[in-house]
């Protein structure tokens, strides 16, 4: 039995105003190569299929489609809901992909017999029992109770997911036990294990409530394929416990390290071989770093630089001084350069020296609007290389400050 485990596509993703389109549907034509090189029997996508809940039409066809393709290579296909994902958006394909040989799972609010179910292989036969675990919502699978505090919250969170891996697992066991056939289980989950590295574009899944899920939680299944955190890795030093990551780059901090999607191959119930192949990049992106002295040197090697789709920049600027100028700067220096600067930034350390500036003022020197002010100073709205998209954000952002100021000295007064 071969799957082949993916996850967190965020299908229908703008990248700071950027499609990601083109990327998803080049990514999408290689991984159906690799099915059918490779003779997989089921693809698991372990959530955030979609990026938002209300995905761009173009999007759900891409999603459309894949099934329809992956299907003509007699392949199953699983997709988990993801925190990005919406349950409804999910399910309302749901009985018609069940036709696909698609099994979609979009939450846990359904019964337990619904989640754990036999996939079969090429030829029909049974090849594996999943526990298809998407992401957990609190209210699925916990009933809160007044006066507990936020760390009871969490540790009867924690519990929960426990418990509901538990009982899944176990009901697996028993239809492996009365099958009779050495047939592997496999989980899934869509959640952040402790222990692991994040990166910028993750959001905190379980914001005041769990930070994180501890990996001694997991049931003893043969192969865990987890969602959520974009970088693949292994957790708790467990081989079988793994994040796939994302397809393509999510983030700028993502680069640098190979994109990849997990084959795995089962003799029995036990797992033969755990093989990362790495996806193709099908956007040039770069992290550019240093004074403008040196940016405007790395810059020189894109004169030449003759790509059909533009180098996308994240720009991160390190001067001792505040340049107010520097936004034009940047955008003079890449004139006429095959490249879109999509970030541009100030050092941290920059950032940093700034608000210690601004920390040695006391408060009583200061009106509200020049702390505001000396604050905004320190932020770069990322409004890619349009000037004037930035004045309208700024413009913006003054005015809903001077909205809340006047109301909170209005209450001040009636008090």
């Amino acid at each position: 039995m071969k799957i082949l485990h993916t996850s967190d596509w965020h299908l229908g993703q703008s990248f700071f105003t950027k499609s990601r389109k083109d990327e998803h549907q080049k990514f999408i034509g290689w991984l159906l190569q690799l099915v059918a090189k490779e003779q997989i029997d089921a693809v698991i996508i372990a959530g955030d299929i979609f990026d938002t809940g209300t995905p761009p039409s173009y999007a759900r066809e891409m999603y459309n489609q894949f099934v329809v393709d992956i299907q003509k290579l007699n392949c199953v296909l699983v997709v988990l809901g993801g925190n990005h994902d919406s349950v409804s958006t999910l399910n309302e394909s749901k009985q018609i992909l069940a036709c696909l040989n698609t099994f979609v799972v979009a939450s846990t609010g359904i019964t337990t017999a619904e989640q754990v179910f036999t996939i079969t292989d090429k030829q029909g036969a049974p090849g594996a029992i999943l526990c298809a675990v998407p992401f957990i919502r609190a209210r699925d699978v916990l009933q809160s109770s007044a006066g507990e505090t936020g760390l009871q919250k969490r540790q009867a969170l924690g519990e929960a997911i426990k418990e509901h891996y538990q009982s899944l697992y176990h009901l697996a066991l028993s239809k492996r036990q009365d099958s009779g056939i050495d047939i592997p289980i496999i989980a899934t989950g869509h959640l952040t294990a402790l222990g692991v590295t994040q990166s910028e574009s993750v959001r905190d899944i379980y914001i005041g409530t769990l930070d994180g899920f501890a990996a001694d939680g997991f049931p003893p299944a043969d192969y865990i394929a987890l969602g959520h955190i974009h970088k693949p890795q292994i957790v708790a030093k467990s081989e079988h416990i793994r994040y796939s990551g994302s397809p393509i780059p999510l983030s700028f901090d993502e680069l640098g390290k190979p994109k990849q999607v997990m084959l795995v191959e089962f003799t029995g119930s036990s797992c033969k071989e755990l093989t990362p192949v790495d996806v193709p990049s099908f956007q040039a992106m770069e992290v550019l770093k240093g004074e403008l002295s040196s940016i405007e040197k790395a810059l020189t090697r894109f004169k030449n630089y003759e790509a059909s789709s533009p180098c996308w920049l994240c720009i991160e600027v390190d001067s001792q001084d505040y340049l107010s100028d520097l936004q034009a700067r940047i955008q003079t220096l890449t004139e006429g350069l095959n490249v879109d600067v999509l970030q541009l930034r100030r050092n941290r350390n920059q950032r940093r020296q700034l608000l210690n500036q601004v920390n040695k003022e006391t408060l009583a020197e200061l009106s509200p609007e020049e702390v505001f002010e000396k604050r905004l100073d320190m932020e770069t709205f990322d409004t890619s290389e349009d000037a004037d998209q930035e004045q309208v954000t700024l413009k913006q952002v003054r005015q809903r400050f001077a909205q809340v100021l006047s109301e909170v000295e209005h209450e001040g007064t009636n008090l």
